[in-house]
């Protein structure tokens, strides 16, 4: 893929990264409209604000230029119905990157849960998520302005991490949403975010089974990992290559080291450029699919209405 134009509004970062990355200047635009309108790209990749999804959709659909958004897909489920229609209206992918897409472990424990059977039915998901604080781990000043703030992220930790173990448990529950959520949210640290959230917890109830999503930015390490158990088995996706299994009741444990995906299912960047090309139609409940994560979004208001309310709310 090329990279033909930045769209940024603050002249200071565009001058700050410019000379960080010896970029040529022309690239470089002020506003994003103009830019679409001189450039005609066939796709955008919008990593910024996660308020901004929407505006960059509105930019784009009407001219027909793909999207391809940083997680989660919107700031609240109003934001994600518009974002929807206008892919709909416009015949547009719009869709959701999350670093955990590209594991391979998540496929094969997929696979494995799925294809095979090898836990038997479903009963319990849990996903961990995060680190030991954006701030702490050294996130530029750009970027924490708008993660911190309760409407330009839609919260704090519970969005910015929360939303992976959402999505990845829509998908192994086929697209089902959950019957109800139980959230609680807490400011461990409100001396360093005092606006947002730093630890969530999000309780999730299917028919049979229970999702859990634990998404801190108190962790004494980074982490994305999952455990999925079953009637008769389990499978902990490590790492993203990295399967713990045990594919029996009181089996021992075995642990399996995977190859990472062939491309372009390795990989972002190439993923969209397969898509762009027609070489890929991502399926409306994958990972990076609208319906998947329309499902999500309607899961994180549920979290933050569960929180703000001390109870479990119907979803």
């Amino acid at each position: 893929m090329q990279l033909v134009g930045i769209a940024e509004p603050t002249s200071e970062l565009r001058d700050k990264f410019a000379a960080k990355y010896a970029l040529d200047r022309s690239l470089l635009h002020a506003d994003l409209g103009g830019m679409l309108d001189a450039l005609k790209p066939s796709a955008v990749m919008a990593f910024g604000a996660t308020f901004d999804h929407l505006a960059v959709v509105q930019a784009c659909a009407p001219r027909g230029i793909h999207v391809m958004v940083e997680k989660p897909l919107a700031v609240n489920s109003v934001h994600a119905a518009q974002i929807a229609a206008l892919a709909s209206r416009h015949h547009i992918q719009v869709l959701t990157n999350y670093e955990t897409t590209w594991y391979a472990s998540n496929h094969e424990a997929y696979r494995l849960v799925h294809d095979e059977h090898m836990a038997g039915a479903i009963r319990k998901i849990v996903v961990h998520d995060g680190h030991w604080g954006p701030q702490e781990i050294g996130c530029p000043p750009e970027f924490l302005a708008w993660l911190t703030d309760p409407v330009l992220n839609g919260g704090g930790v519970v969005m910015d991490f929360g939303c992976y173990g959402a999505n990845l448990m829509t998908w192994l529950m086929d697209g089902a949403a959950p019957l109800s959520v139980l959230a609680v949210t807490q400011q461990i640290k409100p001396d360093i975010y005092p606006k947002v959230d730093d630890e969530a917890t999000i309780v999730l109830t299917y028919p049979q089974a229970q999702g859990i999503i634990q998404a801190s930015w108190n962790w004494p390490w980074h982490r994305k990992d999952m455990e999925i158990y079953g009637a008769a088995g389990a499978v902990h996706a490590v790492n993203s290559t990295t399967l713990r299994i045990r594919d029996g009741l009181n089996s021992a444990e075995r642990t399996q080291t995977l190859q990472p995906q062939a491309t372009p299912h390795d990989d972002v960047f190439a993923y969209l450029a397969a898509v762009v090309r027609g070489d890929i139609t991502p399926a409306a409940g994958d990972l990076s699919g609208l319906q998947n994560n329309l499902t999500v979004m309607r899961i994180l208001d549920a979290a933050r209405e569960s929180a703000r309310l001390g109870r479990t709310v119907t979803v």
